[in-house]
């Protein structure tokens, strides 16, 4: 870093009894007072290059000896009051971006000007800050740190301005070598004398030197400078957006450690002091929202959703919440589970994690349009712009339709198994509301799920996590559970969970059955549990049997046939009274009016004559064989 040193003298201040005073043959003259602290000094080499000092002399009584100087608020206090007085006494003192901005105030505090002196301190000063400090990176971002402890000077005197006008142009100079690597500002100094000695050979810079070292300023000088450096319209918003990246992970304490920021923020809360620090995290952190960049995927996702935790916890405004979770929702597809466990301080209920948040995030992404048609458009006008435009044209405009419709559906993909993900976590909480859990699930479009695997798995965790639900709500959880989008796998889990609703349970058979006919020509050979579960039902499944009616007045791929239905005493009996009980439950028919579909019309519908399930699927599969 650079530096100046003035004055040839070498230091002859002491300090005796308290009092600091300075080696010479001539007896002082003068008391100043600064701060509490007392100077024995001497008139004649401060009241040359101090008019402040001459006009306090002039106005206070002289004494027989001593003439005492009283200098209340000074910037700066002893250090800078000392640094000036050696000056005046020619006394070697080294200027450098630590401590300029306090000696430029306190000059300017006792009035060092040209029209005392020619060459006065004043004069130096501002002649090393704009022709060396400025003009070195390292050096700019130093002066403007130090300008936080005299802000009020700092800005009168023009310091602040200069420093943030020197430092938005160097990063403005050359936005395309700027990159965000983090090595220039810890590896590379340019320590170089404003004398003319060069200290350290400077090599060249590497990319990103601007953000890690910007980030060590406080939040409003950041600010400012940040809204320098953006009105520049030079820097792209992915750099802008790691930039406030590395700022938020240097003051927003743990920000990427949920656990260790939930304890220092949330203990202790009654202090003042822990309280003082929330207050000044929430305003980081209001501040960084402010300065995100407008365009979509400035900031990653994930990002945006660590500071919405942040948001969450330290009780940020709402507005600022409001517009993470608006951007969030933009980027949702990039998210992953671990980013949507936000924790929830909500003193209404008693859920581990904020599953409203997540709810008005995916509402939100749901909203951002309907999926594109897979057709071109067609309309009166179509013959019309035929005649005025190319069919070259056409093509080209249904082409990008069909692009933007694609890249639609591949986030609603993603999306879908985000939320079946997140769903599995937090279904271990025991306190999570039935209604919550099922307005996620049913978020997502049945396009979106090309599998239930994920679904399922989270629907099981949820029932064994809350074993007291009764029948209706175990239906109700089930709603969105398309078992013919189960895998194998999972079918044989579903057959032998004493948790599901026997409904679903019988779904899952006979679609297991079907896939097991459609994909070798016949019925293969069940597994042996699901055997088991049949036979414990009296349902033989090798019996055949003479396929259903087709003059049912039920839709084909509604029909429902079991069999081994031999008295109303009988086990199987009971099983189908069941399965009617369950489709005639009240709270069915009051959520739907008159039942949710052509299925459950079917199972309440069953035939007194025994029929073998998959009946029909068999006789199909019979008649097709004998054609061939």
């Amino acid at each position: 870093m650079k530096f100046m040193k003035l004055g040839s003298r070498p230091d002859t201040f002491y300090t005796a009894e308290a009092v600091r005073s300075v080696s010479s043959e001539v007896s002082s003259d003068l008391i100043v007072q600064v701060t509490g602290s007392r100077y024995l000094l001497h008139k004649f080499p401060l009241l040359s290059k101090c008019l402040r000092l001459q006009r306090l002399c002039s106005e206070s009584p002289e004494s027989s000896q001593h003439q005492i100087v009283q200098l209340p608020d000074f910037p700066g206090g002893v250090e800078a009051f000392e640094l000036c007085a050696k000056f005046c006494y020619g006394i070697t003192i080294t200027i450098s971006a630590y401590n300029i901005v306090a000696a430029r105030c306190a000059a300017d505090y006792l009035q060092m000007t040209e029209d005392v002196e020619k060459g006065n301190l004043i004069y130096k000063l501002e002649v090393f800050f704009t022709s060396c400090l400025l003009h070195g990176w390292k050096d700019a971002i130093v002066t403007l740190q130090s300008t936080k402890a005299f802000p009020l000077w700092s800005e009168d005197l023009g310091i602040t301005s200069r420093c943030i006008e020197a430092i938005a142009s160097k990063v403005l100079t050359h936005p395309s070598k700027v990159s965000l690597s983090h090595s220039y500002s810890r590896r590379e100094r340019d320590d170089v004398s404003c004398n003319g000695a060069e200290s350290q050979r400077l090599r060249p810079a590497s990319k990103g030197w601007w953000a890690e070292d910007m980030a060590e300023l406080g939040i409003d000088l950041y600010w400012r400078t940040m809204m320098a450096v953006k009105s520049g319209g030079k820097i792209p918003s992915n750099l802008i957006g790691e930039a406030l990246k590395i700022y938020a992970a240097r003051w927003l304490p743990n920000i990427s450690r949920e656990r260790d920021f939930n304890k220092q923020v949330g203990s202790d809360s009654d202090s003042d002091s822990t309280n003082e620090t929330t207050s000044k995290h929430r305003l980081l952190l209001e501040t960084i929202v402010s300065l995100l960049p407008a365009e979509k995927g400035a900031v990653t996702c994930s990002f945006l959703l660590k500071l919405l935790k942040a948001a969450n916890i330290l009780n940020a405004s709402s507005s600022s919440k409001m517009e993470l979770t608006r951007r969030a929702s933009l980027q949702l597809e990039e998210a992953t589970v671990r980013d949507l466990l936000i924790p929830s301080i909500s003193l209404a209920n008693d859920t581990v994690y904020d599953v409203d948040l997540v709810i008005t995030i995916l509402e939100q992404f749901m909203l951002q349009g309907q999926s594109p048609p897979t057709s071109p458009p067609r309309s009166k006008l179509g013959f019309e712009r035929r005649r005025s435009r190319s069919a070259e044209n056409i093509d080209l405009e249904f082409q990008e339709s069909r692009r933007s419709s694609s890249a639609s559906h591949s986030s609603k993909l993603k999306v879908a198994k985000l939320v079946d993900g997140y769903l599995q976590e937090i279904a271990r909480d025991v306190n999570l509301p039935l209604s919550k859990f099922i307005t996620l699930a049913e978020a997502i479009p049945d396009f979106s799920r090309l599998d239930h695997d994920d679904l399922y798995r989270a629907i099981d965790i949820y029932l064994k996590a809350h074993p007291d639900l009764n029948k209706s709500e175990r239906k109700r959880l089930c709603r969105a559970l398309d078992c013919k989008k189960l895998s194998v796998e999972a079918c044989m889990h579903a057959a032998q969970n004493e948790f599901l609703p026997l409904r679903v349970v019988v779904q899952v058979l006979f679609f297991e059955q079907a896939r097991a006919a459609m994909g070798g020509g016949k019925v293969t050979e069940l597994p042996g549990n699901i055997k088991a579960l049949l036979a414990a039902h009296n349902i033989d499944p090798s019996r055949p049997t003479a396929a259903l009616s087709t003059t049912t007045s039920i839709q084909a791929e509604d029909q429902w046939s079991v069999s081994g239905f031999k008295s109303p005493k009988s086990k199987v009996s009971t099983l189908r009274m069941k399965m009617a009980e369950d489709e005639l439950d009240e709270s069915d028919l009051q959520s739907d009016g008159l039942g949710r579909s052509s299925k459950f019309k079917a199972f309440c519908a069953l035939p007194t004559r025994p029929k073998r399930m998959f009946s029909k699927l068999l006789s199909m599969n019979r008649t097709s064989s004998e054609k061939n």
